[in-house]
């Protein structure tokens, strides 16, 4: 299982540690953030407590309404379940009360100055793309007018190559040689570069090169969802390449399906405007249009008496 530490989270946005400092090691280990409301007042069916527990002015305010005995109650019945962290919002400062129980729990208690719902916008995205699990793979990522593609093929078939030819049609170059995909959803698959490889993209005989130099930051994307899976494979003689439609093929990663097309490799053919083709009929394809279904319509209607 994959998890990341409460330093980590302090240090990625800046916040101010009030209590707890000898445990910044304690590890996070599900993506999403929790506001403990019911808990407060005792019910802890269903609670998560792997979770980053936030706590905003509606929580501290309810706490302070509550007698000295009342408040030690309640807030020692949620910190005996040791959460990884509490992290309090909007810069409120009257919770020393807080601060005693962390540090006699060895709970780290954060602060930040953003309001609740910005902090928690912000936090549950980079929790789970964080903690998303995830898959390297030897490709190249490239979105192409918004729509990314992830593009296979043996080595030396020309998959850097097809990526720099679209590059320089404005298209946009997110990773080269290792691809790590990560999953974000049942159905979404996010393709990012391994931070080694970041702008970098391998020409054979020419050697590496760095994208955002040569051609500007719009060149480079950090990330980009997964929609269609291209594998660039060898032209076939005796294969059939002209269907009015493809029966659909798809492949797998990480238990998501990305519809999976195969282009075969011949001198002349311009491989980077047929990936161009696929990505906009895709997108036709989300809006409800299909071609073949336009073509064949014509044909009925042209045998209609």
């Amino acid at each position: 299982m994959k998890s990341i530490t409460v330093q980590s989270l302090t240090d990625k946005f800046q916040l101010e540690v009030l209590a707890g400092a000898s445990r910044m090691d304690r590890l996070v280990t599900r993506p999403r953030t929790h506001r403990p409301g019911l808990e407060f007042v005792g019910y802890f069916d269903f609670f998560p407590m792997e979770r980053v527990q936030v706590l905003g002015r509606k929580e501290i305010n309810y706490l302070l309404t509550l007698s000295v005995e009342d408040r030690v109650l309640h807030i020692g019945n949620i910190v005996k379940y040791h959460p990884p962290c509490f992290i309090v919002t909007t810069g409120q400062q009257e919770i020393p009360y807080l601060t005693h129980f962390c540090d006699q729990e060895g709970i780290p208690l954060l602060r930040t100055a953003d309001t609740t719902n910005e902090f928690i916008a912000k936090l549950d995205s980079y929790l789970v793309k964080a903690l998303a699990p995830e898959l390297s793979i030897h490709g190249v990522c490239v979105n192409v007018s918004g729509i990314g593609i992830l593009l296979r093929g043996k080595s030396g078939i020309g998959k850097s190559e097809t990526a720099h030819t679209l590059i320089r049609r404005g298209h946009r170059f997110v990773a080269d040689d290792i691809v790590v995909l990560k999953k974000l959803g049942p159905h979404t698959l996010l393709g990012t570069h391994n931070e080694t490889t970041r702008e970098f993209l391998a020409l054979r005989s020419i050697g590496l090169i760095n994208v955002v130099r040569q051609y500007g930051r719009k060149a480079f994307q950090d990330e980009t969802r997964i929609v269609l899976d291209i594998e660039l494979c060898p032209w076939r003689e005796n294969a059939l390449n002209n269907e009015l439609e493809l029966v659909p093929q798809f492949t797998e990663y990480l238990g998501v399906q990305i519809p999976h097309i195969e282009v075969q490799l011949q001198p002349g053919r311009d491989v980077a405007g047929l990936i161009e083709a696929a990505a906009n009929n895709w997108y036709l394809k989300q809006l409800g249009y299909s071609a073949v279904e336009e073509f064949m319509k014509r044909i009925e209607d042209g045998m209609q008496p």
